[in-house]
């Protein structure tokens, strides 16, 4: 049995321990995601289905779900990482999709958010990397984020980790909304208005394909911005969790060539005031076998969630892992 069989094995039998106390009555647990154009919110839908086991479902090993027993788990479309993040911290939310960078800056009360650390914030798990997209009209090109200057441009909606750092990566072209028209738009909104004419470019990060972008790509076209190496390396220097990655050419129609482009780490966030035993269960489940199947049935982006990535760039990220998570990951032998 190789390392993977075993810990779905392994999982298995923790998700139905851990699930006990929580049998008799119904546990929600609410899950921040993005807006529906995007990749947080199928994601989320999917953790959300595979760690839910409601009162009275048929049992795992009677071919039932195989989430926390009791647990009714609901994923909710929002502005994406900066509102999960602040609405887990807050209570409002049990669980929130957030990337790597705001969570950092959030947890310390770094940058943006200086003065307010987010001190409840810890995680479950890195699921997968969220790829930068500049998105221009087809047949439109830049050499640079400094030819944005003047341009409409949309740097996504207030509230999400994308537009954060993007100000901060146009900062470094000397761009500031004072010399670009700056729309705070979502995916789906930012995708029409490119199509109507009526923005030069937008920025979301996502993992790809993103829906929104399948279905501009598809009917009025689009093209995606390739960074250079020098301005690669320049965007890690400013925001250390965005690293060079790539967009396979062929993920969306017409676009033909690799993309190079950052991408940071998406994560789940909980919060500290959920006891050690429930995110235990909820850790075990989201790495059984019975979720395994729905992350490879379900978005491109749910192949790339594995145990062996879940601890990828935690230890240096800052931002602690819940004690019920690293329990598991202890348990399981993936944490020292």
């Amino acid at each position: 049995m190789n390392k993977s069989s075993k810990l779905l094995a392994f999982a298995v039998a923790a998700t139905l321990s851990a699930g006990t106390a929580f049998a008799q009555d119904p546990t929600f647990f609410r899950i921040g995601t993005g807006s529906a154009g995007g990749t947080y919110f199928p994601i989320g839908g999917t953790i959300a289905n595979g760690i839910s086991a409601p009162p009275g479902s048929r049992p795992c090993d009677e071919g039932g779900q195989c989430g926390v027993p009791g647990l009714i788990a609901i994923a909710q479309s929002t502005t994406a990482s900066v509102f999960n993040n602040t609405a887990v911290q807050n209570g409002e939310l049990e669980a929130g999709m957030a990337a790597a960078d705001v969570t950092r800056s959030m947890y310390l009360g770094e940058g943006k958010f200086d003065g307010k650390p987010h001190e409840k914030l810890r995680i479950v798990a890195n699921l997968y990397p969220e790829d930068l997209h500049l998105v221009l009209p087809e047949g439109a090109s830049i050499a640079s984020l400094s030819d944005l200057e003047g341009k409409r441009v949309g740097i996504a909606q207030a509230g999400s980790g994308t537009q954060v750092a993007v100000e901060m990566m146009l900062a470094e072209w000397g761009l500031n909304r004072d010399n670009y028209d700056e729309a705070e738009l979502n995916n789906s909104q930012s995708a029409e208005r490119l199509a109507d004419g009526q923005l030069d470019a937008y920025f979301y990060a996502a993992g790809w394909p993103v829906s929104a972008m399948v279905q501009l790509a598809t009917t009025k076209g689009m093209e995606l911005h390739t960074f250079t190496e020098e301005d690669l390396a320049k965007i890690n220097e400013v925001i250390p969790a965005y690293i060079p990655s790539m967009i396979p050419a062929g993920v969306y129609e017409g676009i033909d060539y690799d993309v190079k482009t950052p991408a940071v780490s998406a994560l789940l966030v909980v919060s500290s005031d959920l006891s050690e035993e429930l995110v235990y269960g909820i850790t075990a489940a989201l790495w059984n076998d019975n979720t395994r199947k729905l992350l490879d049935n379900g978005h491109a982006k749910g192949k790339q969630i594995t145990p062996d990535t879940a601890l990828d760039g935690i230890a240096a990220l800052g931002v602690p892992l819940h004690a019920g998570a690293e329990k598991f990951y202890k348990e399981a032998g993936l944490l020292e």
